[in-house]
């Protein structure tokens, strides 16, 4: 039922409390129903369909050596995702999510669908074939970001379309950790909280990372704005998700956050509009070194924290599914007057 603006939390509270349980017993559940209530304005909240977006694209940055993984592999999982083959597939499969893969930079071209014959949606946004290496040059120019948030609202508005009522944004581009780690160094944290090994790089390689970032914030002296650091730190598929991510403002759709990579792109598009946050959710905490700070700084509690740093939308399809879970509870619960239950005596943890 959709009720008044800003009527929607309180309602929502005393929905709650008048189903057959102790009050709160359901704890941060109960919290993330309250939550959606308040962006769908309605009570109790709905989950009827759930869809990932995995915006993939190259980073400029991995010709200073500061990944693991050579280039190409970008390419080559796109391939493997559209294939049906990643974790992505099988975990959003496990959960009832339905998939679609963003090429938003990707240095290569795909073949066309009738050849490719993907199992998922193929969003074919590219606006380059990679963005540029930032330690030598802007990552894009400023037409280049205007179209990649423009093309990232687009997919906000195919999204509502869609019928999603929880959407989770996920990342696929080899030298991501390194071009996130630029965006929130340049926006103020240290690069010491911010520089992880991403996918599994050694001590040199790690040192070398680090360095590489701190010179490239430095020679760029960016002001600290959103635009201005996707401008000249960030890739394509980080400013398409930050325009996804601000294009979500007003829909009634919530956002599931995944790792360090997709919470960077989510951290610039609240620099851009702060009241990002009231429709954003972090599914997990990652492994990755500067996850958890850049949470916190946003005000995010993670659903879970299962030590992964994959990537893909695979920690937010998890932390997305737990949110469902309580939203089907807050459905499908009889209330105690409707069960004939004698209601609360005062004890929260006992009938």
């Amino acid at each position: 039922m959709r009720q008044n603006s800003g009527d929607s939390e309180q309602q929502m509270q005393v929905h709650l409390d008048s189903l057959t349980k102790p009050k709160g017993s359901l704890g941060k559940l109960e919290t993330y129903c309250v939550r959606m209530a308040k962006i769908q304005n309605r009570v109790p909240p709905v989950i009827r369909k759930k869809g990932l977006y995995v915006f993939a694209g190259d980073h400029g940055i991995t010709a200073q050596g500061v990944s693991l993984y050579p280039p190409e592999v970008t390419y080559q999982m796109v391939i493997n995702m559209l294939s049906g083959g990643a974790a992505a597939n099988a975990l959003a499969g496990g959960c009832g999510w339905e998939l679609a893969v963003v090429d938003a930079g990707v240095a290569g071209d795909f073949p066309p669908d009738e050849e490719l014959k993907p199992k998922h949606r193929f969003l074919r946004m590219k606006i380059g074939p990679g963005s540029g290496d930032f330690s030598r040059q802007p990552a894009m120019s400023r037409g280049e970001l205007e179209r990649a948030l423009e093309a990232g609202k687009s997919i906000a508005g195919d999204a509502e379309t869609q019928g999603y009522d929880l959407v989770a944004a996920g990342d696929m581009g080899i030298g991501n950790t390194a071009t996130a780690a630029a965006l929130l160094t340049g926006a103020g944290f240290t690069a010491e909280a911010m520089v992880d090994r991403g996918t599994g790089i050694d001590e040199a390689t790690l040192e070398r990372k680090r360095a590489t970032i701190k010179q490239a914030v430095e020679f760029h002296n960016t002001p600290k704005s959103g635009e201005a650091l996707l401008e000249k730190l960030g890739s394509y598929d980080m400013a398409m998700m930050a325009g996804f991510i601000l294009g979500l403002s007003g829909r009634g759709i919530a956002c599931v956050l995944d790792g360090f990579p997709v919470t960077a792109a989510a951290y610039m598009a609240r620099m851009i509009a702060p009241g990002v946050s009231d429709y954003l959710f972090a599914g997990h905490s990652s492994k990755v070194r500067g996850h958890k700070p850049v949470l916190d700084a946003m005000g995010l509690d993670p659903v879970v924290s299962l030590d992964m740093h994959l990537g893909e939308g695979t920690g937010a399809l998890i932390g997305g599914h737990v949110i469902e879970l309580g939203v089907i509870a807050a459905n499908e619960m009889a209330s105690f007057a409707g069960a004939g239950v004698s209601g609360s005596s005062g004890d929260e943890e006992a009938y």
